[in-house]
């Protein structure tokens, strides 16, 4: 960014900026390269059809003034776009922001030529000689720009001097990949994400709902369903993933809706699971409000009964997502660049439908203790049932049952219990069932348990030690933040989330740490199977800190109470969803700084709500004498 006074005698001719809302439609989609074109590439006939597509205006966020549609970094860029024109334009003109220096042609002639940079739009009108360009019709704009140092930033309109169209939000372009992986290339709309995925509460009966739905983009404010689709998405992935078969951006001022119909038998209860939609999203089963979602982390579970029949059945989903403010978003933004990754906007989990009795097991909550050998079951029921079956398996050996009250603890205890460990990772099966008063089944589930113990111990020098079922125990492995290059924050499949654990495990680490994102839950039994502790963070969002590391008198970023509340839910969310895990063994409440907030109250809650493993409340953020590391 050169100096201002290098716009020279077209700051002259440049008008504060009228604007019209009868003015016409703005053609915002470019051809672009950044490479230097051969040929008369400003003129019609020019075939630009090896040119990327882009939206308007091309630069970097941050830029004073600019509309950042697709991001440019490079020192040099070349555009064309084609105009539609309904009619003659009485006073024809640029609407032009540029940093730094630009050219313009319309239909093949130079039209003007500029230096220097702006902050805002500005309208410049045609010279007399160039006004017999404009044509009725299709016209052609070509713009080339090259930019020095600082921000840059360019974009044009040919547009009426008297009649400027008010500029939309840009459309944002995602960034694309050739990048895929062996695992996305055998993705096929029949074979995406077929494994059942609770893996600690499972059924026999269940419908997957994966594969294609039809979508569509709408205006947010359009609160009705769309009358036409636009075309199909690949659930589970994400509107913006090349594995969804769509890759397009979600703006913040639309919604994304999909649509599928399923068959349901004859049920007491019908139950609809989404394991995770980004970020706030409304459900419709024949028509019929079915329930709605904020968050876009952790499963969630809606009671369709009252919408669905017997036969034939059509479920919508609504989704916003505006990414910023206090939403917790992770890696996600919307202008991707760095460390900063690509927005995940919809569902991007397994959706699922399962059929119960009126009693039936919701929740399991699995504890363990490697002293004693036991394992602690809570069933959390609906309906009336009024007792639980639990028996304890090593292979097809039954080692321990009994029979409890529903709702409240079932402990058993394992003779001889084997641990769970890094190097030895033994799972005992359990088979639980639901007993109504007259000591009749009325729902049957799996699950597991691994017996281990996480704590600490001081050595003989006087050092806190991670201890794993009362031995020091050093946690040695990577951060791992989770993202595919052609699913984003959706792995391409069980097989390839689970060949990235066992490699890290062969590579020598016994731990992950899970970066600000929650990972599908098949993730976490793959780590108890292959023995693979995890550190789990919670996602990040929200206003920060500064940091100060450990410095004495930190201080927390201020967060309005409903955010602050919304925060704790999802905290609260995650981890009734993944604490019977034994790879779990530590919770990162906050990932350095970020988002960093009331850190002594959210500690303090974390290390109540679960006693039973470590709390890093802010792991390379700001020192705060809560939790244990």
């Amino acid at each position: 960014m050169r100096s201002r006074n290098d716009y020279g005698v077209w700051a002259a001719l440049c008008m504060a900026l009228p604007v019209s809302l009868l003015a016409q439609k703005v053609a915002d989609q470019w051809r672009y390269t950044l490479e230097p074109p051969q040929g008369a590439w400003q003129t019609a006939a020019y075939d630009d059809a090896a040119w990327k597509k882009g939206n308007g205006g091309f630069g970097t966020v941050g830029t004073p003034g600019a509309r950042v549609g697709t991001v440019w970094r490079t020192k040099t860029i070349w555009l064309r776009k084609r105009v539609p024109l309904a009619g003659a334009l009485k006073r024809p003109a640029l609407l032009v922001h540029h940093d730094e220096d630009a050219e313009f042609f319309l239909n093949g002639q130079r039209v003007l030529a500029l230096k220097g940079y702006l902050t805002d739009y500005k309208v410049v009108p045609l010279a007399e000689e160039h006004r017999t360009l404009v044509k009725p019709g299709e016209n052609l704009l070509a713009v080339s720009c090259r930019q020095e140092s600082g921000g840059q930033f360019i974009d044009a309109h040919l547009v009426d001097a008297d009649q400027v169209p008010a500029l939309p939000a840009p459309e944002r372009e995602i960034f694309r990949s050739d990048l895929i992986t062996p695992w996305g290339e055998r993705v096929t709309d029949e074979n995406v994400w077929q494994s059942y995925p609770r893996p600690q509460l499972r059924r026999k009966q269940w419908q997957n709902l994966n594969g294609l739905w039809e979508y569509a983009v709408t205006p947010v404010a359009q609160r009705e369903p769309p009358r036409q689709w636009q075309g199909r998405i690949r659930v589970p992935f994400c509107l913006e993933s090349r594995l969804g078969g769509v890759q397009k951006a979600l703006q913040k001022d639309q919604a994304l809706w999909y649509r599928r119909t399923f068959t349901a038998a004859a049920a007491e209860r019908t139950l609809l699971n989404f394991e995770a939609v980004d970020y706030r999203c409304r459900v419709m089963v024949n028509g019929k409000e079915a329930g709605g979602h904020r968050g876009g982390n952790t499963p969630f579970t809606l009671d369709i009964t009252d919408t669905v029949r017997v036969g034939e059945n059509e479920v919508l989903v609504r989704v916003e997502d505006e990414q910023e403010g206090f939403q917790l978003h992770g890696k996600q933004t919307l202008n991707p660049r760095g460390i900063w990754y690509t927005q995940v906007s919809g569902i991007w989990q397994t959706v699922w439908l399962e059929q119960v009795n009126a009693s039936y097991v919701r929740h399991l909550v699995i504890h363990t203790d490697a002293a004693a050998g036991a394992i602690k079951v809570t069933a959390a029921v609906e309906g009336d049932a009024r007792a639980i079956a639990v028996r304890v398996k090593d292979g097809e050996r039954l080692v321990a049952n009994s029979v409890g009250r529903a709702g409240q603890e079932v402990v058993l205890t394992v003779a001889d219990a084997k641990l769970w460990s890094p190097r030895s990772p033994h799972l005992y099966a359990l088979e639980l069932d639901l007993l109504d008063g007259d000591g009749r089944v009325v729902d049957s589930v799996a699950s597991y348990a691994g017996i281990r113990t996480v704590g600490k111990v001081k050595d003989a020098q006087g050092h806190l030690r991670f201890t794993l079922n009362g031995e020091v125990l050093f946690h040695w492995g990577p951060l791992d933040q989770g993202w595919w290059p052609d699913g984003l924050l959706t792995p391409p499949s069980e097989e390839a989330m689970a060949f990235e654990i066992d490699w890290l495990k062969r590579a020598g680490f016994n731990i992950i740490r899970k970066h600000i994102k929650v990972e599908p839950r098949l993730y976490y039994y793959h780590c108890d199977r292959l023995g693979m502790m995890v550190w789990q963070d919670h996602v990040s969002g929200g206003k920060g800190a500064s940091w100060t590391f450990l410095k004495p008198d930190p201080k927390d970023a201020e967060w309005p109470a409903e955010h602050h509340d919304h925060f704790m839910l999802e905290l609260a969310r995650m981890i009734n969803a993944l604490e019977s895990h034994p790879s779990i063994v530590c919770w990162v409440p906050f990932n350095e700084a970020w988002g960093q907030h009331r850190t002594v109250d959210v500690g303090k809650w974390v290390v109540q709500r679960d006693p039973t493993r470590l709390v890093n409340i802010a792991s390379g953020g700001n020192f705060w004498p809560v939790g244990d590391i």
